[in-house]
């Protein structure tokens, strides 16, 4: 009995003082609100601000009614024509043989590495992956595991070499131990991209295969926001590409895209697939209108550029430090977590919703505030939130 008191005390002590979000109470578009005021959305991930696109829902709504609601499981009575439609739509956007969509991007990277790679098997992980890569890695139980500093390929490449000697020793099985490098595609805390054309360089020099979670790269990157291995001219020479559907889509899922034999292989043998639910009707409509809209037309990636380019202009002049981002993630480094929590409340205070990112989301020292612009937003939007992050950087003495 005193064992499960003191658990409890440990979790109550644990989460004392946590601050829980803020809880919004309308669509996420370039405003939503809070507490009943209209606040700058400042910190979304709906890049093309189709979060409240009247398509997506008038598709939620034509399928709700013909089709209803629930599904089941693939395996089962869950694979729905809208699946199937929804796949071929994605490798045909992504321009691969196939894919095969999960309930959730974070169960698309644990099932596309837990899959393929066992305990004798070896990973090289970027060291700022994404937390579904880590968790990923450890649930495949691979004994063997190397972390390269972040998207520095001379270290991975120092990584591959040692690596060699390790694959002579065969598996129990006889065969050679499979290497996967698996990396984000762009870094969701500073906005940077993987090396990728090293990367796939260095993968046919040493054998190895290569993953890549693009979540924050479609509907971004590439042509019409096909994402970071079009944007590279790498089609067809990335072996596993993950993405997801709640950022850019802005609804909810993820997927895994490659060859046809490999997405055959995760249909049969993906735990993430077998064993859970499939996406609900109106997920499956909503994310099969919005890769509709990117195949039909570049404009919201166009625009949602123009607003980036616009964004990070005035911020420079201001003297911010925005780092090196190169993609629509853009990162006012501040440094101290303190400062940070301020800036965010007095942000909050004039109506821009900017949370801070702060330890262990980025390394002590790193804090910022991440602004994230989307193709919702107008010129105007942008002059109001900037001036409300002129002003409290003079109030916190952070601009001359």
């Amino acid at each position: 009995m005193n064992n499960i008191l003191d658990f409890y005390s440990k979790i109550e002590k644990a989460v004392k003082g946590a601050k829980f979000p803020y809880v919004i109470e309308s669509g996420e578009g370039a405003y939503l609100t809070i507490d009943g005021k209209k606040k700058l959305n400042f910190c979304s991930s709906h890049y093309l601000g189709l979060a409240v696109d009247k398509r997506l829902q008038k598709a939620i709504s034509v399928a709700t009614e013909k089709y209803g609601v629930g599904t089941g499981y693939r395996t089962l009575a869950g694979t729905h024509t809208l699946h199937l439609q929804l796949e071929e739509a994605i490798a045909k956007f992504k321009g691969t043989d196939a894919s095969v969509v999960f309930s959730s991007a974070y169960m698309a990277n644990c099932a596309a590495i837990q899959t393929i790679i066992g305990k004798e098997d070896i990973v090289i992980s970027d060291e700022l992956n994404h937390a579904s890569i880590i968790d990923a890695v450890r649930l495949s139980g691979a004994k063997t595991k190397f972390i390269y500093k972040h998207a520095d390929t001379t270290d991975l490449e120092e990584k591959l070499k040692q690596i060699e000697e390790i694959r002579k020793t065969p598996k129990s099985n006889g065969e050679t131990p499979l290497v996967l490098i698996v990396t984000d595609g762009v870094f969701s805390m500073d906005g940077d991209l993987a090396p990728l054309p090293q990367i796939v360089k260095l993968a046919k020099k040493y054998d190895a295969l290569t993953m890549v979670d693009d979540a924050h790269g479609e509907g971004v990157l590439g042509k019409g926001g096909r994402g970071i291995v079009d944007h590279f001219s790498l089609l067809g020479q990335v072996d596993v590409e993950v993405g997801s559907l709640s950022k850019a889509f802005s609804v909810m899922g993820g997927f895994i895209a490659g060859k046809r034999s490999l997405i055959d292989f995760y249909n049969f043998k993906a735990r993430q697939r077998l064993f859970s639910i499939a996406l609900t009707i109106p997920d499956t409509a909503a994310a099969l209108e919005a890769v509709t809209i990117l195949q039909e037309s570049d404009i919201l990636v166009k625009k949602l550029w123009d607003n980036v380019n616009y964004l990070r202009d005035e911020f420079q002049k201001l003297g911010f430090d925005i780092g090196n981002s190169q993609t629509p993630i853009t990162p006012v480094m501040l440094g101290d977590e303190e400062i940070a929590r301020i800036f965010s409340t007095k942000l909050f205070e004039l109506d821009v919703f900017a949370t801070p990112i702060i330890f262990p989301m980025v390394g002590k020292g790193k804090a910022r505030i991440r602004v994230i612009p989307s193709a919702a937003h107008e010129k105007k939007d942008f002059d109001f939130g900037i001036s409300a992050f002129k002003k409290v950087a003079k109030e916190l003495n952070l601009l001359t």
